[in-house]
Formats: C-alpha cells, structure tokens, sequence
C-alpha cells in the first residue's frame, strides 16, 4: 500500500558517470508500460468471472496480490536493482488481483468502476498540475510527515486484518457511517498526496542522472501509488452508494 520510495534516500552517489542515465520521458514509458500490464491481466480475471469461472479468477486475485506484495517488497528493499525485471511481474499479478476487485465491487455497485477509474486519474492529473506549479512542494518535511501518516494507515489495516481473524474490527472506520466516509476521505488525500513523491523522485532522478533502472524503480512506485488511490476511491465510493 505505502509508496515504496518514500523511506528510500537517494543522492549524488546514485548518479551514472557512464552509460545512459535516467529520463522523465523514460520513466513515463514505462509507467504506461507497467500501466498496460495492470489492465490486459486485470481484464482477464474479470472475463473469467464473467464466464463462471469463478474458482479460478479467485486463486488469481489471492495469488496476485500474495505475489505482488512479495515483489514490491524484494523491488523496495533492493533499491530498485531488480525492478526492470520483477516490475512487470508486478503490474501483471496486481493486474489479477485488481481485476478481481473490481469485478466483486462492479457486481454489487454498476457503475462504480467507471466512476472509481475517473476519480484515479482525476486525482493524478490534479496533483500533477499542482507539483509543476509548486503548489505542492515534496520538501523533507512533506516527505517525513507523509511517510508517517502512510504508515499509520497501514498499522490500522494491519490491526483490523489481525482483529478480523478473531470475528472482530476497528469500530465505525470501515463502516459506511459519517466517520468511515470520513476516513476514507482522508485515506484517499494520503494516498494522492504520495503522487507527489512519485513525481519528484521521477524528476530528481532525470536531474541527478540516476542510472537507468531507476526509471523502472519510479514508473513502479507511480503503479504502487495508483493501485492503491484506485482502490480507496473504490472504497469510498461504496460507502456512499450504501447510504443511498
């Protein structure tokens, strides 16, 4: 869920002195790379549960996102050493997994994946245009105090995971009450807000002529950061279509 370049502090030390170094234009190829992935495996776990074949379309979404938090964390840890080999892999299994999502939120809610897909790349464009007219400037302190409330998001799913094994839960905040709507409006500004952070790695990085995997690193963290905006504004909006 957390941006995985959040905690990662890069310098001078990173910068190529021979080879080709990292682009922006680089790093947004293969965003929409990465990108395209997510949506040609997301689009099969959705047909084969459209087709009844429900059993299979299950073990892909479990697996997928098993596999894909397994490899955002080895791409993570190793500072993007193997991102240009296990990104791909990545997008594909969280394609699965979200594929799965979508189509169990869409059964329930028509329209909501539309509507969830709209508000993902709205969001995006809206911190894209603030970040370039620094309105939004990704300072240290900005890094560190996001850094903190992304992973205080993640110790509540965490605790509400373990809590749910016990037939429990964290009270209100997963409800579609006025304070679990308003979490998820919260969820969802923290969550854009990485975009931020995305986006100034991937423009540091061009700057700093960081090695050229680095653009399969940032076009990661970007995927990393919109699966998971997607999924809360899914979240979100479920909540109030159950108000309705």
């Amino acid at each position: 869920m957390a941006n995985p370049i959040l905690s990662n502090n890069f310098n001078a030390e990173e910068r190529v002195y021979e080879g080709e170094p990292m682009t922006i234009s680089g790093a947004i190829n293969k965003t929409l790379t990465l990108l395209a992935l997510v949506i040609i495996s997301a689009a099969y776990t959705w047909w084969l549960l459209s087709s009844g074949y429900t059993d299979k379309a299950s073990m892909l979404c479990i697996g997928g996102a098993i596999v894909g938090f397994i490899l955002a964390l080895i791409i993570s840890f190793s500072r993007g050493k193997y991102a240009p080999v296990l990104a791909p892999v990545y997008a594909l299994c969280e394609g699965f997994f979200v594929g799965g999502i979508s189509a169990f939120f869409e059964a329930a809610y028509s329209g909501i994946v539309v509507q969830a897909v709209a508000g993902t790349f709205a969001a995006m464009l809206s911190m894209l245009l603030l970040y370039r007219a620094k309105v939004i400037q990704c300072t240290d302190k900005f890094r560190a105090v996001l850094f903190t409330a992304t992973m205080s998001i993640g110790i509540i799913y965490l605790i509400q995971i373990i809590a749910s094994l016990f037939g429990r839960g964290i009270p209100q905040i997963f409800t579609s009450s006025a304070i679990g709507i308003g979490f998820s409006v919260v969820v969802v500004l923290i969550a854009a807000f990485n975009l931020i952070v995305d986006f100034d790695f991937i423009e540091r990085g061009a700057q700093n002529l960081f090695p050229k995997e680095y653009e399969w690193f940032g076009a990661f963290g970007l995927m990393v950061t919109l699966i998971w905006l997607y999924l809360e504004i899914l979240r979100l909006l479920a909540k109030f279509a159950n108000r309705d």
